[in-house]
C-alpha cells in the first residue's frame, strides 16, 4: 500500500446533503478499491486561485489515503463522472504530514 494526499474540489452550488453524499460516495470507493481513510480535514468553502468552471469558490476536502497506486485510475475515473467534482488531486507521499494542516489554521 502507497501513501497519498488526496484533495477534492467540490462546487459550491450544491446542497448540504449533497456534498455529504458526494464524500461518502469518495469515501465508498476509496475502501471499495482495497483502500483506507488515515484522516481527513474539511476546509470548508474558500477561494479559488482562479475561475474554475465559472465558479470562483469550492468546498475543499483533505485526505490521508493509503491505497495501492493502480486503484488511483479507478477512483480518477469515477471522479471524473461527477459533475459536482470540479478538481481532485492525488499525491504520493513517504510519510502522511501531521494533522491539522496549515490550510486548517487559517479556517480558524
Amino acid at each position: 500500500m502507497n501513501k497519498f494526499e488526496a484533495i477534492l474540489l467540490i462546487s459550491p452550488e450544491v446542497s448540504k446533503s449533497t456534498l455529504n453524499d458526494n464524500i461518502k460516495n469518495f469515501e465508498e470507493s476509496i475502501s471499495n478499491n482495497s483502500g483506507k481513510i488515515k484522516d481527513t480535514e474539511d476546509w470548508g468553502l474558500r477561494d479559488l486561485s482562479y475561475v474554475i468552471n465559472n465558479f470562483k469558490k469550492a468546498f475543499y476536502k483533505y485526505y490521508q489515503l493509503e491505497i495501492n497506486g493502480n486503484n488511483i485510475k479507478n477512483i480518477t475515473r469515477i471522479l471524473n463522472q461527477n459533475d459536482n467534482i470540479i478538481r481532485h488531486l492525488f499525491i504520493r507521499v513517504n510519510e502522511h504530514q501531521e494533522l491539522p494542516t496549515n490550510l486548517n489554521y487559517e479556517k480558524n
